[in-house]
């Protein structure tokens, strides 16, 4: 009987899993379609960080013959999946809520919105702060008789690495509060590590950004910037502890 139980049950969350990964998967469909009509400015826009800083008379060149077709399309993609991004994260939490103690819902759900926003900020950083400093430097270090013609193919790649490396980078307040909320190390351990960090981060805009320190400075203050506020929002939840009378899981909402 109780095998039974448990055959029952592993297969209604392979269907409920089935389901929430089909209304992802749709969602980024229609939004993908909806986008595609102007998947070229689309391109634009993401484009015009390197646009601004060309000579005049500067432009972008495909070098092979599927390019201008797939950039484009591949720019709609990643929209659509940022743009849908919410809702399959929703999917995803109504997929594992039903597991989780009331105390950890409390915590988890604004970590993953805290996280997904975040992620969000870094992109628009590197947009506008970073781009065209880094485009800037790039375009007129450029010897004398020499075009700078950039394939839309390799800019695409190099914006979208920018696009996850800074992403990432302002998942540090997030890391900060996992290693306290677990126990791993404690605040006062994350102050003690404070030059440290520093310096990492100086070393991590000098890896990740141009030779030039107004970009190592731009990346560097912003991780450690974070690395505080990951600190002060970790000493704010560790005064929260969870109750002593835990529901049984996913009851108490």
């Amino acid at each position: 009987m109780s095998s039974v139980s448990t055959s029952e049950n592993f297969i209604s969350h392979l269907l409920e899993l089935r389901k929430r990964l089909l209304n992802s998967a749709i969602a980024l469909l229609v939004v993908f379609v909806c986008l595609f009509p102007w998947s070229k400015d689309l391109y634009t826009i993401l484009a015009r960080p390197l646009l601004a800083k060309l000579p005049k008379g500067g432009q972008m060149i495909a070098t092979d013959v599927t390019t201008p077709f797939f950039v484009p399309l591949k720019v709609a993609m990643m929209a659509a999946l940022l743009i849908s991004l919410p809702y399959i994260l929703y999917q995803v939490w109504r997929f594992i809520a039903p597991g989780l103690y009331l105390h950890e819902k409390r915590w988890v759900l604004p970590m993953i919105v805290s996280s997904v926003t975040l992620f969000f900020c870094g992109m628009a950083f590197a947009y506008f702060a970073v781009f065209p400093i880094v485009f800037g430097f790039v375009t007129a270090s450029a010897p004398q008789g020499v075009a700078v013609m950039t394939d839309i193919d390799k800019y695409l790649s190099f914006v979208l690495s920018m696009f996850v490396a800074f992403g990432l980078a302002f998942q540090v307040p997030i890391a900060v509060v996992l290693l306290v909320k677990t126990g791993m190390v404690t605040t006062a351990k994350l102050r003690e590590a404070r030059p440290y960090v520093i310096v990492g981060a100086f070393v991590v805009g000098a890896i990740f950004t141009p030779p030039d320190v107004v970009s190592q400075f731009m990346l560097a203050m912003p991780l450690w910037l974070l690395y505080e506020a990951g600190i002060i929002a970790a000493g704010w939840m560790s005064h929260t502890p969870p109750p002593s009378n835990l529901p049984p899981r996913g009851q108490g909402g």
